[in-house]
């Protein structure tokens, strides 16, 4: 019996030890239950005073609140926290115990507290009190520092910024605007006086609108967007440095110019249309070969609206229907823009113009007109005295052709086709000497004639005229004659024998074989 009353003491002794090892575990700063103290030591700022307190002692602290505590650490209990601050944050408890009945408190601070705030809160045993700014001030102070950050950037903006009253007088600037006073106007200028004069055309567009002021000493101007926005203090202004818009404008309208001035030379007419289909450039020859009014060009009409007004004017075929029409306008500004254009229109009058349509850069599409009916009537007629001169040659008996001084055979008439069964016209090779005289060669009897032929016709030396007889494998009888002609071209005949010939001839006749 005695042993089960010592065991018991035994297990009783044991409880006892291990909550107390629980207990100050529990309270350790270097206990595993150190991150809750942490936790409860972290404030909403890093200069944020926070005190935890087991009762009446303190057993941790943040860095805010080493400037309370000072080297008093070990002797700091909670009376020493009411003792100093029970004048900044009236109403904090007597004792910590106090809290754990009526629950947190949030105790206002007086102006000697710097507009700080007391949250006293009691947690599982242990006390805390936070001493932080309140949340207004946060807010102002917040506002301060942002409305300091615009100011700033305001000022420093690199483009000037103003405000400027209902009568014309500028009540605060920026630093660019001040800068760019004193280079126009000098150090001495009374910046009250506005830089931009005249601010009615942005005030009333309520838009970005281009105002200049002008160099000092100079033909020069200076170019700004100046856009405006009016507020309860006046009109606050932005102008915003376009000088190198302006120059790269001016340069592209000078290069236009420039562009304009070379293409009225031109006998072509030049129409441009942009990535749009607009009309942006034209010479005064378009106006003068369409017959279209300067003033309809000038109001830069679209593509469409160009080729109706020609087909309006007859300056163009006709089409057969509208429908076609708007189908043969997509067709045409397809073939324009990959460069496949070129057509030859023959207009109503009787003029011809060829037309070609070329891509330009940024999707513009360029189209050329160009007056042929001069060439056109002089190819036609110079075919015509060609078809002529081809109708009497295919008339005559004698058979004919002509060899170029390269030895090609450029022309030959019915007779000569008849005679010895070949059309040169209907191989798309060309018949040279060689080959005409092979075709000879194979339908007459055996004789030189051939070889001399063919070195007369590749020859340039001893160019006189000579004729011979030749005989068909038929038994016919031939006289072949060889002229030169115009170019170092050569004429060769054919022809049947008269029943004579003339004595001349029979004399050249008999030299010539007896020279062979």
């Amino acid at each position: 019996m005695q042993n089960i009353v010592s065991m018991e003491w035994l297990v009783l002794a044991t409880l006892c030890a291990a909550t107390a090892a629980v207990a100050v575990w529990w309270l350790s700063p270097t206990s595993g239950h150190q991150s809750l103290e942490q936790d409860l030591l972290s404030g909403d700022d890093r200069a944020d005073a926070v005190f935890l307190f087991d009762d009446s002692n303190l057993i941790g602290w943040s860095t805010g609140a080493r400037k309370f505590i000072g080297d008093r650490a070990e002797g700091f209990s909670w009376a020493t926290l009411r003792d100093q601050l029970s004048r900044s944050y009236p109403g904090l408890p007597q004792s910590p115990g106090f809290l754990k009945d009526v629950g947190p408190l949030v105790l206002s601070g007086t102006a000697t507290a710097e507009s700080h705030e007391a949250h006293c809160e009691w947690i599982d045993g242990i006390t805390r009190v936070q001493l932080r700014r309140s949340a207004s001030v946060a807010k102002d102070k917040s506002l301060d520092q942002e409305l300091t950050t615009l100011r700033a950037a305001v000022h420093q903006a690199p483009y000037p910024v103003w405000l400027q009253s209902e009568d014309d007088e500028v009540t605060w600037s920026n630093l660019a605007y001040d800068n760019l006073s004193q280079k126009l106007r000098g150090r001495n200028v009374d910046f009250a006086d506005p830089l931009f004069a005249d601010l009615s055309e942005p005030m009333a567009s309520g838009k970005a609108e281009r105002i200049s002021i002008p160099l000092p000493d100079s033909n020069k101007k200076l170019w700004y967007n100046i856009s405006t926005t009016e507020t309860e203090a006046g009109w606050l202004s932005h102008a915003v440095d376009i000088n190198a818009v302006v120059d790269a404008e001016v340069a592209q309208r000078n290069f236009v110019q420039t562009l304009a001035k070379t293409f009225a030379q031109l006998s072509i007419g030049l129409a441009i249309f942009d990535r749009n289909r607009q009309l942006v450039l034209f010479n005064p020859v378009l106006i003068d070969l369409t017959a279209l009014p300067a003033n309809f060009l000038s109001s830069r009409p679209n593509l469409l609206s160009f080729f109706d007004r020609l087909r309006d004017q007859r300056m163009m075929p006709e089409p057969k229907n509208y429908t076609s029409w708007r189908h043969q306008m997509a067709d045409l500004l397809e073939a324009a823009a990959e460069g496949r254009y070129q057509e030859t229109w023959s207009l109503p009058s009787g003029s011809v113009y060829s037309v070609s349509g070329r891509p330009h850069p940024d999707g513009a599409v360029a189209f050329l007109f160009e007056d042929i009916t001069a060439e056109i009537t002089l190819t036609r007629q110079f075919r015509s005295e060609l078809e002529m001169g081809q109708s009497i040659m295919d008339q005559m008996d004698e058979a004919i052709a002509v060899f170029a001084n390269d030895g090609t055979m450029t022309f030959s008439n019915k007779a000569y086709h008849d005679l010895w069964q070949m059309d040169p016209e209907a191989s798309f090779a060309k018949v040279s000497v060689v080959d005409a005289c092979r075709v000879w060669q194979d339908m007459c009897a055996a004789t030189p004639t051939w070889g001399e032929l063919r070195d007369f016709v590749n020859g340039h030396e001893n160019r006189d005229p000579w004729w011979t007889h030749v005989q068909l494998r038929s038994g016919d009888p031939m006289i072949c004659k060889v002229s030169p002609v115009q170019n170092g071209a050569t004429m060769v005949t054919f022809r049947t024998p008269g029943p004579s010939i003339a004595p001349k001839e029979q004399e050249r006749f008999a030299i010539t074989h007896q020279d062979g």
